[in-house]
């Protein structure tokens, strides 16, 4: 019988984790790769009946890349703290796991509850990150430190697993507003690595551009008021990381201290 391995990465998820966990009890083995949190995260964990690693944060592709090494399944599946498996996919993974499959990479679709409400457009759903549900061995993600992309080992053409997983990726505005600045500020290697010049102006029309892709374009306006929500955080998570790009290209300096005379 193949086993399967979850591994969660985590920081300061202390009203996330637990329910986190309990909706993955079913594996065989649940690795927390926590980047030492202080608000109780590792602790709940562990009672739990989840490992617990400390992994120092270097980007989000190096901290799952560093994961994967402690699972030892067969099958590894990912999911973050602000995820909830559900019993369908549950159910799903067994099949696949203990059949025959043609496929060792599969992605999952997650649907998102946001303020009161099941998104339907937006872009959210169906809402889909890097490969969840993989044999060991068969993938790896870049070295991004946001975003981070995923590399196909295997080389076999990647399925999509029917039932979808719980994505609740905010309790508050203020996790909207702290993930916005957070984000944009991993972001800004991504563009330097591209060479790309900061300038208010790039930073305006980026955000601008992101607002309308979400808003109009993946018909945001469809949920309502927290769809105005989604693209206005969209526009401010972009806005601000060409902003920062320009602020650290320009490289301002304070202006000399006046020597004020008795």
């Amino acid at each position: 019988m193949q086993k399967i391995s979850v591994y969660i990465i985590a920081y300061n998820e202390i009203d996330k984790i637990k329910d986190c966990i309990k909706s993955v009890l079913w594996a065989d083995e649940i690795i927390v790769a926590d980047s030492n949190s202080t608000d109780g995260t590792t602790e709940t964990a562990l009672k739990m009946g989840a490992k617990v690693v400390q992994i120092v944060f270097k980007g989000y592709g190096d901290l799952r890349n560093k994961a994967i090494e402690h699972c030892s399944g067969d099958w590894i599946l990912s999911i973050d703290a602000d995820e909830r498996c559900t019993n369908e996919v549950k159910n799903e993974i067994k099949e696949i796991i203990s059949s025959d499959n043609t496929h060792d990479i599969f992605r999952i679709p997650r649907k998102n509850f946001f303020m009161g409400k099941w998104i339907r457009y937006s872009g959210w759903y169906p809402n889909y990150r890097q490969p969840q549900l993989f044999k060991k061995g068969s993938m790896k993600y870049d070295l991004k430190p946001v975003h981070e992309g995923y590399i196909n080992v295997s080389g076999k053409e990647i399925s999509v697993l029917k039932n979808s997983i719980w994505q609740i990726p905010f309790k508050n505005f203020s996790e909207v507003m702290h993930k916005a600045n957070r984000y944009s500020s991993l972001g800004v290697s991504k563009l330097e690595a591209k060479n790309v010049k900061g300038t208010v102006g790039k930073a305006l029309v980026h955000g601008t551009w992101a607002f309308i892709k979400h808003y109009f374009f993946k018909l945001g306006f469809l949920d309502g008021s927290a769809g105005l929500v989604i693209a206005v955080g969209n526009f401010e998570g972009t806005f601000y990381r060409y902003l920062k790009l320009y602020e650290l290209q320009s490289n301002w300096e304070l202006p000399e201290s006046p020597r004020v005379k008795k």
